[in-house]
């Protein structure tokens, strides 16, 4: 590279992230439009719209139907934010809580009735009209057409014109079908089994009398499509749609029409986070500090490299920044664990490129052949471990619940920043140092290969120390679950819990709530309380675990003793658990999906299944001491569990990659008279360095993170801590030896003949 060319590329990279950086702090406008501040952020950060609805009728519901009109709608508000959660209040209420909005009128206009969904023939079977059509003028000034109902629903029941409601439709979708015209777009219907016959009698009235069949939802017909053949099957089209927006709108509302109860609005508001502005800054100066220290790490250990990954490091976190704009993506609590894990991955890159750069130059290659062939040595072990890692972030994108994909998207984003940043602008940056003159080895650093660890051998140490830390935390699980009827200290999240609405004298912010009110709540109840404010309010919500009659007296007599509120400005509420059963088994699918997937593309790049095999045990064994550490220090076990022990799965599975293409490698070289355990022992002391420091970053980043942040945010980042040294224990330490067991007991045939 010309020293003109290289000038010119450190000019585009410092101009690049100078512009990036501007848009981050200031926008791309006056207004501030596509800076951080206008990041989409989470109801645990930013807050949000709760909605209450209740169920229509006098008698009480089902608990089934309960759950089931709960899922259905946590599907539908999901469109919303995928970090939308709804759980149920008392036994005939559920809530809504949909965060990075603040417009409750403008959601409710959207929702409208959750279940009132109706299928009416177009004539009455006397041959009366049901509904006719009529010239409206639309918002834009067009006029056009809609159908209005010429009798009420309750005559429509009765005379017979209602054959299907919204709870004989199985679902809807929207998509394209093929006809004699081309693709159109279309709306799919399944009926349930029930409302199959239904649906056929219906359709076969409407094709006898060439009429249309109308869908009627909380108030007005939303579609009146003519029916062409009597539909025996319970699948329909409902064609053509002007266009995709249009149709998904359209499948939407009936299925959200189409819940087993009707509801109703009871009441909406608009709330404030659960962990506050405090949790936020805390949270930036956490990632500052821990990026600075890191940077100045990579500088001290690798000097010319350590630059070129610092300008790399600040351009990732610059884009990333960007790119959650640019995607509109809602960030939460979860979605920084995904960030931090996916920094911890880009320094990683840069290791196994540097330590690869050292080893050339102790082979006496020059400082420009040396940075050449470790950027080539070093990229397929950056792509395996990535792609790893990629692959299990888009399964849980693809069928994950709502609080797993915010944490998948953001580890997804950051895997491919971080190799673009590592692969791309840490090695021209690289290359354009060398050409302006920089190329003294000394500021490179070379590697000194010293005597390989002797970690096979003590395998049999390692396994009885990992079993004794397993099975350690099954046995405190044991005795957790005979003390306090739980093996794991569950958070409301889980085990749901009371909801106390108090209407201050005064209106209090977060922090104040915090800091005067919940102390004399948790003396009361014990445990975690969750704290929300009610905007244009003096209204604050303490969600705590479920409290017995004599501890809400307590509450009461407490309010009104240190903040002298009555009785009657205090409600009380039991609400289900946020994290439904359905998210968990959506979660365990998901995980589960992800592994194989995981252990397919392991087995293909690496052409012996007993690596994936030895991956996957390595992964397992991290997060079930991670599990027992939970039991042990009866860490809180909230919604960021989930996010931690993907975080971990991630983490755990890209260190041992790395160590595992190392042992491949080193086979293809490996001499006749070689053992094999020692290529395995070599394999794991050339990669270790790797191993410490990318160990020891990522455990910066989290470490500043717990010392700095408040409380949830610790509980999230201290079995994360865990997680990592366990991650690094396991990779080197476990895989290998589980990779050298398997690899003897079951010899590939080739050499077994």
């Amino acid at each position: 590279m010309k020293k003109n060319k290289a000038v010119a590329i450190l000019l585009c990279i410092f101009l690049l992230l100078a512009g990036v950086t501007y848009i981050d702090l200031f926008g791309i406008n006056p207004e501030g439009d596509g800076s951080a501040s206008d990041i989409k952020l989470g109801l645990d950060l930013a807050g949000g719209v709760s909605i209450t609805y209740q169920v229509v009728g006098d008698e009480a519901p089902s608990a089934t139907d309960m759950a089931d009109t709960r899922e259905k709608l946590q599907k539908r508000v999901e469109g919303y934010s995928t970090e939308a959660i709804v759980y149920q209040e008392g036994v005939d209420r559920l809530n809504i809580e949909i965060p990075g909005v603040n417009d409750a009128n403008a959601i409710l206009q959207e929702l409208g009735r959750p279940g009132a969904l109706y299928f009416i023939a177009q004539t009455d079977p006397e041959g009366n009209t049901n509904y006719h059509t009529q010239r409206v003028q639309n918002p834009d000034g067009t006029y056009g057409y809609a159908y209005v109902l010429d009798k009420s629903i309750d005559e429509l029941l009765a005379n017979g014109s209602i054959l299907v409601q919204g709870t004989d439709v199985l679902d809807a979708s929207a998509g394209t079908i093929q006809t004699s015209m081309g693709s159109e777009y279309a709306v799919s219907l399944t009926m349930t089994d029930e409302g199959r016959q239904k649906f056929y009698e219906a359709t076969l009235n409407a094709k006898s009398k060439g009429e249309s069949l109308a869908i009627y939802y909380d108030g007005s017909i939303i579609s009146a499509p003519n029916v062409s053949v009597a539909i025996s099957d319970g699948s329909a089209q409902i064609s053509p749609m002007e266009s995709f927006e249009r149709a998904e709108n359209l499948a939407s509302t009936i299925r959200i029409g189409g819940l087993k109860l009707e509801l109703e609005e009871l009441h909406s508001k608009v709330v404030g986070a659960q962990l506050g502005v405090d949790a936020i800054e805390t949270s930036l100066k956490a990632g500052l500090i821990g990026l600075i220290i890191v940077i100045l790490f990579m500088i001290a250990v690798y000097r010319v490299p350590g630059v070129a990954s610092a300008i790399g490091l600040l351009a990732y976190v610059a884009l990333i920044i960007l790119l959650l704009n640019g995607f509109d993506m809602t960030l939460t609590l979860s979605g920084i664990a995904g960030i931090i894990l996916s920094i911890g991955m880009a320094v990683d890159a840069n290791v196994i490129i540097f330590a690869r750069i050292r080893e050339e130059l102790a082979a006496g290659k020059t400082v420009r052949a040396a940075v050449k062939a470790g950027f080539d040595k070093a990229l397929s072990a950056i792509i395996d471990g990535n792609i790893t890692t990629l692959i299990a972030a888009a399964v849980l994108l693809l069928l994950g619940p709502g609080s797993v994909k915010g944490f998948a998207q953001t580890l997804a984003l950051g895997i491919v920043l971080s190799m673009f940043t590592s692969l791309v602008v840490t090695r021209y940056i690289l290359y354009a140092l060398y050409a302006l003159g920089v190329k003294n080895e000394k500021l490179y650093g070379v590697g000194k290969e010293g005597k390989a660890l002797n970690v096979v051998s003590k395998k049999i140490v390692c396994f009885v120390i990992s079993g004794v830390l397993i099975l350690g935390g099954f046995v405190m699980m044991g005795v957790n679950k005979m003390s306090s009827g739980d093996a794991l200290n569950y958070s409301l999240e889980f085990k749901g819990g009371t909801a106390t609405t108090v209407t201050f004298n005064e209106a209090m912010t977060l922090e104040e709530a915090t800091s005067q009110v919940v102390p004399y709540i948790e003396e009361i109840a014990g445990g975690s309380v969750q704290v929300q404010t009610v905007q244009d309010s003096s209204e604050v919500i303490f969600k705590t675990g479920a409290l017995g009659v004599e501890q809400r007296d307590a509450l009461e007599q407490m309010f009104a003793d240190k903040f002298g509120i009555d009785g009657g400005m205090i409600e009380t509420e039991t609400i289900s658990s946020t994290i439904s059963n359905e998210m968990k088994s959506d979660t365990v699918i998901a995980v589960a999906v992800a592994i194989v997937c995981m252990l397919i593309y392991i087995r293909i790049r690496f052409s012996d299944v007993r690596f994936g095999i030895s991956s996957i045990v390595a992964l397992l064994h991290d997060v079930l001491v991670v599990l027992a550490f939970y039991a042990v220090a009866r860490v809180s076990v909230s919604n960021t569990f989930v996010a931690c022990m993907l975080t971990i799965v991630g983490y755990s599975i890209n260190a041992t990659i790395v160590i595992f293409d190392r042992v491949r490698e080193n086979m293809r070289t490996m001499s006749h008279k070689e053992d094999l355990k020692d290529v395995v022992d070599r394999s794991i002391t050339q990669t270790m360095s790797r191993s410490i420091f990318t160990s020891l970053t990522t455990f910066i980043m989290v470490a500043v993170l717990y010392i700095l942040g408040v409380t949830s945010i610790r509980d999230f980042a201290l079995p994360l801590m865990v997680g990592i040294v366990c991650g690094a224990y396991s990779s080197i330490f476990l895989a290998g030896s589980i990779w050298y067991l398997l690899r003897v007991k079951f010899k590939p045939k080739k050499e077994q003949e």
